[in-house]
């Protein structure tokens, strides 16, 4: 549970948490190698878009599941971050449904479906632009308790 201090408001602090992760994602070396684009978050919810290009193509040709993956996590990532507290991954348990047509826009959304003090489980659907399924996961995290090390003065008292 997320502690607030006299003078903060909480949705002051969600959105400070939003717009930092935003951020987070913005300069994260790993998104900009896969043009990862957070493009929505809530608490417990995340939607994160990709153009699936032909660098992420395997041998046979199609989406390596490397690169799902990647979209995968990042909506997992910043879903699970999104209370302000560390989150870091125990499992996750992908199945790839169908494979993407090259060039298409990926689409990953993250949604919370349980959370107790430690731990949360999430829904993880793929889908392309024409919201063909393309993949599905079931992930769980181990919730540190900790405020995310990138927000400064979180718990700060407001000055104003």
């Amino acid at each position: 549970m997320r502690r607030k201090k006299k003078g903060i408001r909480s949705d002051e602090m969600n959105d400070r948490v939003k717009d930092s992760i935003f951020k987070a994602v913005e300069r994260e070396p790993f998104a900009k190698k896969f043009a990862l684009r957070l493009i929505e978050l809530r608490e417990g919810y995340s939607k994160v878009e990709m153009n699936f290009t032909p660098d992420m193509e395997n041998f046979l040709g199609m989406a390596h599941g490397g690169a799902l993956f990647a979209l995968i996590d990042e909506a997992f990532e910043t879903a699970s971050n999104s209370h302000g507290t560390v989150a870091v991954a125990l499992n996750m348990n992908i199945t790839f449904v169908s494979p993407p047509t090259p060039k298409s826009r990926l689409i990953a959304e993250a949604q919370e479906l349980s959370q107790t003090k430690r731990t949360a489980s999430y829904d993880i659907k793929v889908f392309d632009e024409k919201r063909n399924l393309i993949a599905f996961c079931q992930a769980l995290v181990y919730r540190k308790g900790e405020p995310l090390p990138f927000i400064e003065n979180l718990y700060e008292e407001d000055k104003n």
